[in-house]
């Protein structure tokens, strides 16, 4: 089957920095793709719950907190067994209990692609999934180092939980997707209709140049794997088809479509390289956050593009068969 063009736009990025290419995009063209990005995915998901009444989507807004939550702590064993330090393996498992926004756009594009429908509302379910992963890796670092009682950790003074819980909750990304959210559910299809031309026709092609970009910077990354050794690549490639089986069976216990089967996989195996690199750089200052970055934009998001996607769409359909 035909790779998806966005996907194309990426390789083009991570060809480019691999020749030592000169391309790059601005810094403030990058930040505003990502703006737009952020609102047009919640603009969507707002639309849609507008259309529906909350309530009924409760199950699911519980389901996916839980999930987001639950990685980290599934995961913490397993990183600490790879021999990674107590807050490396709580920094890394908040990268994948958060999730990936752009690689559910491009899921989604792939799934639009295939004429495989899914749950409408679905961009809801990435606004209240990022923040729990983080909130969860936070209580494992902080239990971590009592646990070590180091030094270094009495040194380091409290933890502000007022100032970390304003940065999660109101940093950029999870901000500017409930702000869409809450836009478009008040709106709704008419108040919404103005600025159509705007944030949703052209959405497609403004991933595509978001992708570009950030096939540049994974291009960049690939020194860090070669650094960090074989421990980034065993992780990277091998834990979101893991945390894929667990986001299909929440999706399967909810009802859902295999277009939202296969969404929810794609969210599960995700890892943030966005809103979990500054909360952890923030309340985990001693976790080696190259590590983490490396793992999640460097290996994770690159597998999740061009091979995770089509596999998670194959399990679903599976699983729904």
């Amino acid at each position: 089957m035909m790779i998806d063009v966005v996907v194309l736009f990426f390789l083009l990025g991570v060809f480019a920095r691999l020749v030592k290419s000169d391309l790059r995009l601005p810094e403030a063209l990058y930040e505003t793709l990502s703006i737009y990005l952020l609102l047009a995915i919640g603009l969507k998901g707002g639309l849609e719950l507008s259309r529906q009444p909350l309530v009924t989507l409760l199950p699911q807004i519980l389901a996916c907190v839980s999930l987001g939550f639950a990685i980290p702590f599934l995961l913490y064993p397993l990183l600490r067994w790879c021999r990674l330090a107590g807050a490396d393996a709580a920094a890394l498992g908040a990268h994948f209990g958060s999730v990936s926004v752009v690689t559910f756009a491009v899921a989604t594009a792939r799934l639009q692609r295939e004429g495989l429908p899914y749950e409408s509302h679905a961009a809801l379910w990435v606004a209240v999934m990022e923040a729990p992963g983080l909130a969860a890796g936070i209580l494992l670092a902080r239990w971590s180092a009592r646990q070590a009682q180091s030094k270094a950790e009495g040194g380091a003074g409290r933890t502000r939980w007022g100032e970390l819980a304003h940065e999660v909750l109101f940093g950029k990304s999870v901000l500017l997707l409930l702000g869409g959210i809450l836009i478009g559910a008040v709106a709704g299809d008419a108040g919404v209709k103005p600025i159509q031309a705007v944030f949703i026709d052209p959405f497609k092609g403004v991933l595509a140049l978001f992708l570009l970009e950030l096939g540049l910077v994974a291009g960049g990354r690939l020194a860090e794997v070669r650094r960090f050794g074989a421990v980034v690549l065993v992780l990277g490639l091998g834990l979101p088809p893991l945390l894929s089986l667990l986001g299909a069976g929440v999706g399967l216990a909810l009802g859902l479509s295999t277009g939202g089967v296969a969404l929810l996989a794609t969210l599960a195996a995700s890892a943030s390289y966005i809103a979990a690199p500054t909360a952890m750089r923030m309340a985990v200052p001693q976790a080696n956050a190259a590590l983490s970055i490396t793992v999640a934009l460097g290996v994770t998001f690159p597998f999740n593009i061009l091979v995770g996607i089509p596999m998670y769409i194959a399990l679903a359909r599976q699983l729904t068969a």
